[in-house]
């Protein structure tokens, strides 16, 4: 019988709807029933990862309210004076576009996820082409493209995008061993060294280097290549030692007290003034001695307000970070997904890793920010990316059963 009566049950007494279409149960918004995407999405993201970032960006805004008066003196002139929080104001705008950005990327499912990080990669590569011929120049470094608010460095965008590209490729390697992966990636990550040290820029090609030494040690290279590998990257900084003025500098300051070293004796003397609880909000006198204390050393600066019980907690919750994402990677078996997951969450503490070792005379000086905290729109803009790519391919379903990839640790 066509129409709503489809058949009669066994006693024939009722009769049986037959349904022409299926209606998905929506519940309450937010609610474990909603199947909308935002309900997907809340119920897959990591929340305690993104809880463990929403604290660390807030901490970034309150240091960055305590060095802006530093940077905001040095620049003000007898006739023209800026606000003494001027650097907050601008930095809590670039959390108001950055926030948006990271949440909407999270959002992204996996594929366009990957599709999204490989078409920025060759973006903001052409872009790095375009810095020797179109690019501005700030303190004798020529990293930037534009000027003023419309100013960016495109290797900082670069990075998260890399990682997640060069994780693609790699991973095309587990599926067929005789595609030559390794070496494509190498000559693609020398390409953008020799490009970064041009400008020049150390610390960032530090940085790539160290994402593609990880990459290629996840992917299941032979510890003899990377001993190898090991020990083409001491002879890397050897050479640059020799051949790159300003990383002697920086290395013989730090190793041999040689030259001018005002900016890690003034970071250390900011760093310890505090001592273990710190001067106060607003109340510290040391750091406005402190060069670039907005960006580079506002690890110091907190380290004289707040105390040195706050830069401990501040290592320890980038450590949370670390850890939650590897915890999370222990039932995972997509060889992408650990793979870029492993290079973005290296890129992210090998950063924050370099600028706490720096302030703390741990390190040779590297120009670095820490990543949520430091003052800096391009930087504010392309971790928010990086997280958002981090979060979006950390996301899973709750009820989804997984074996963990320890099972096997034990066996024979």
């Amino acid at each position: 019988m066509k129409g709503g009566i489809d058949h009669m049950d066994r006693a024939g007494e009722r009769p049986i709807i037959a349904t022409t279409r299926s209606v998905k149960r929506r519940g309450p918004r937010l609610s474990r029933a909603d199947r909308t995407p935002l309900g997907l999405w809340f119920w897959e993201i990591d929340r305690v990862l993104l809880l463990l970032v929403s604290m660390l960006i807030a901490i970034g805004l309150v240091a960055v309210a305590a060095a802006s008066p530093v940077a905001a003196q040095k620049l003000s002139t007898t006739t023209a004076s800026l606000d003494p929080l001027y650097y907050f104001y601008r930095q809590l705008m670039w959390v108001i576009v950055g926030v948006p950005v990271m949440l909407g990327i999270s959002m992204l499912p996996k594929p366009q996820a990957r599709r999204f990080a490989i078409y920025g990669t060759m973006i903001f590569l052409a872009l790095l082409f375009l810095v020797p011929l179109i690019g501005t120049s700030v303190n004798g470094a020529q990293r930037w493209i534009g000027s003023g608010m419309f100013r960016l460095q495109p290797s900082e965008f670069l990075k998260p995008f890399f990682a997640v590209s060069l994780a693609w490729v790699l991973s095309l390697r587990l599926h067929d061993q005789s595609l030559p992966v390794v070496p494509l990636s190498f000559v693609l990550t020398g390409v953008i060294a020799v490009l970064l040290m041009a400008q020049p820029d150390l610390g960032q090609t530090i940085i790539f280097a160290a994402s593609w030494f990880v990459l290629v040690l996840v992917a299941g290279l032979s510890m003899r290549i990377m001993a190898g590998l090991g020990v083409a990257g001491l002879i890397g900084l050897v050479l640059a030692y020799f051949f790159y003025p300003v990383a002697q500098q920086r290395i013989n300051i730090w190793l041999f007290a040689e030259g001018d070293s005002f900016q890690v004796d003034k970071a250390h003397a900011t760093l310890t003034a505090g001592g273990l609880i710190g001067t106060g909000p607003g109340a510290g006198l040391a750091k406005f001695q402190l060069p670039e204390a907005h960006t580079d050393y506002i690890f110091s600066v907190i380290g004289e307000e707040f105390g040195i019980i706050a830069c401990i907690a501040i290592a320890v919750l980038y450590l949370a970070i670390i850890v939650r994402v590897l915890v999370r990677l222990l039932d995972e078996e997509d060889s992408f997904l650990i793979l870029a997951v492993c290079g973005l969450v290296a890129q992210f503490g090998g950063q924050a890793v370099i600028n706490m070792a720096v302030n703390t005379q741990l390190f040779p000086s590297k120009g670095m920010t820490l990543p949520f905290i430091s003052y800096g729109g391009s930087s504010m803009l392309a971790l928010s990316i990086g997280m958002g790519l981090l979060l979006s391919l950390t996301r899973r379903n709750p009820y989804a059963a997984r074996v963990s990839m320890t099972r096997n640790w034990n066996r024979k």
